[in-house]
C-alpha cells in the first residue's frame, strides 16, 4: 500500500524541539500546540527514539495518543542505527517505542539518518529493510521509509536496491539547495525523477532562516511587509512539486500559530519571489556560517558537557558582525555550568553523529580562539 499523498497535511509537527520548563518538556504548552494543530485540520506528528533523550515518544503518548482517537492522527518514529548492536535490538527498540508512545502500530516508520558509512552499513548488516517490511506485513507499520543525510550517489544506490521504500525524508531548504555537503537540490531531483514522495526536515535550517539579519529581512519586507523570514523559507519548500509534508520542529505556541497561518490557504512563491529568495541565498552563502541545525545529537555523548550548538550560534553571531559584546555575552550564558569550547578533548564522538558532517573539533578550536579570552 503506497502513501496516499492527498491525505497528508502540508505542515507536519516535528517533536524534536518541544518547549521545556525547568529542564522537562512543558506538557501543558505541548497540548495547546497539538490542539491548535489538530484544529487546523493537520495531523502528522514526527518523533524518534532519541529525541529529548527518549522523552519525545512518551510525550507523544500523553499529548496526542491519550487525547485523540487513534485514527485521527498519523504518528511517525525512527529506528536508530547507533543503538543496534545485535539483530535482537531491532525488536527490543521497536517494542519499547510502541510502549513509550502507547500505540499498536506506527503510521510511518523510518530508518533514522541513513548516510554513507556506519549508519547505512548497520542497516544492511542487520537486514533492517526486510525486518521493517515484515513489521509492515504484520500491521505494525503502515508505511516504511528512511531519513537521509548521505550523498546523492548513496541515495540512488539505496533506492535501486530497495524499491520497497515508500517515501524519503531529506533536509531541504533554500540555503542548502546548492550546499556541497548537504546537496539538497540534487537529492530532491533524484527523488522527484523517481516519483518518490518527499518529507522535508530542516526547512528553516534549525531556526537559522527564521533569524536572518536585517539586510536579508529588509529585502523580504519590501515585498511582503507582514511576512516573517520563516514563512518565506516554508513557502520556498512548499512550492516544490513532490513535497508531501514539511516538518517544523516548533517549540512555542506562537511558532505553531504562524506556521498554521502560512499553510492555511497556502500561496506558492511567484516567479519574482523565487528570484528574490535566490538573491537572498546568494548573499547569505557569501558569509561563511557554521551550518549547524541544533539537532543536538552531538551533546548527549560529549564527555565535557559542551553545549556545541549554542557555541556555534555565538560564533555565527560574530561572523555576521552582530557585535562582539552580544556574542561574548551569549557565550558566557551558554557555558555556565558546562564546558567551554577550549575544554574540547578532540574525542570525535560529536563528529561521528553529526548529520551535517561538520568538523566540530576544528570548529571548537576556532571558537575557543575567539571566545575563550
Amino acid at each position: 500500500m503506497s502513501v496516499d499523498t492527498s491525505k497528508m497535511p502540508k505542515l507536519g509537527f516535528g517533536l524534536m524541539r518541544l518547549p521545556e520548563k525547568d529542564g522537562v518538556i512543558d506538557h501543558e504548552q505541548v497540548c495547546n500546540m497539538v490542539d491548535a494543530y489538530m484544529s487546523a485540520g493537520m495531523n502528522y506528528f514526527d518523533t524518534a527514539y532519541v529525541y529529548h533523550g527518549g522523552r519525545s515518544e512518551v510525550e507523544a503518548r500523553h499529548a496526542i495518543v491519550e487525547r485523540y482517537p487513534r485514527d485521527s492522527f498519523m504518528l511517525a518514529t525512527k529506528l536508530p542505527a547507533w543503538s543496534i548492536k545485535t539483530a535482537e535490538d531491532r525488536d527490543r527498540i521497536f517494542n519499547e517505542q510502541r510502549e513509550r508512545a502507547g500505540v499498536e502500530y506506527f503510521d510511518f516508520y523510518l530508518l533514522h539518518s541513513l548516510e554513507d558509512g556506519s549508519n547505512y552499513d548497520t542497516y544492511e548488516k542487520f537486514d533492517c529493510f526486510n525486518w521493517a517490511m515484515q513489521k509492515k506485513a504484520e500491521g505494525q507499520i503502515k508505511h516504511f521509509g528512511f531519513s537521509f543525510h548521505g550523498t546523492p550517489q548513496l541515495l540512488e544506490k539505496v533506492l535501486d536496491k530497495h524499491p520497497e521504500v515508500e517515501f524519503v525524508q531529506i533536509q531541504l531548504n533554500y540555503c542548502d539547495w546548492d550546499n556541497p555537503v548537504i546537496q539538497s537540490g540534487r537529492l530532491y531531483d533524484i527523488l522527484s525523477s523517481r516519483g518518490i514522495p518527499i518529507i522535508v526536515m530542516e526547512p528553516i535550517k534549525g531556526g537559522t532562516l527564521a533569524n536572518i539579519n536585517d539586510e536579508y529581512l529588509d529585502l523580504y519586507k519590501q515585498v511582503r511587509p507582514e511576512a516573517s523570514a520563516a514563512s518565506w523559507a516554508l513557502r520556498f519548500v512548499g512550492s516544490l512539486p513532490g513535497v508531501m509534508t514539511i516538518l517544523s520542529g516548533m517549540s512555542a505556541e506562537a511558532q505553531m500559530q504562524e506556521n498554521i497561518s502560512t499553510f492555511t490557504d497556502f500561496e506558492p512563491l511567484s516567479e519574482s519571489e523565487k528570484e528574490l529568495v535566490a538573491e537572498v541565498t546568494r548573499r547569505m552563502n557569501g558569509v561563511a556560517l557554521i551550518g549547524c541545525t541544533a539537532c543536538r545529537y552531538c551533546c548527549d555523548g560529549c564527555p565535557m558537557s559542551i553545549n556545541i550548538p549554542e557555541i556555534f550560534k555565538a560564533v555565527n553571531t560574530l561572523r555576521l558582525n552582530d557585535g562582539e559584546w552580544r556574542a561574548n555575552n551569549y557565550y558566557r550564558l551558554v557555558t555556565e555550568g558546562g564546558g567551554k569550547a577550549g575544554d574540547c578533548i578532540g574525542c570525535g564522538q560529536c563528529e561521528g553523529v553529526c548529520p551535517q558532517h561538520l568538523p566540530i573539533i576544528d570548529l571548537m578550536k576556532q571558537a575557543s580562539e575567539r571566545l575563550d579570552k
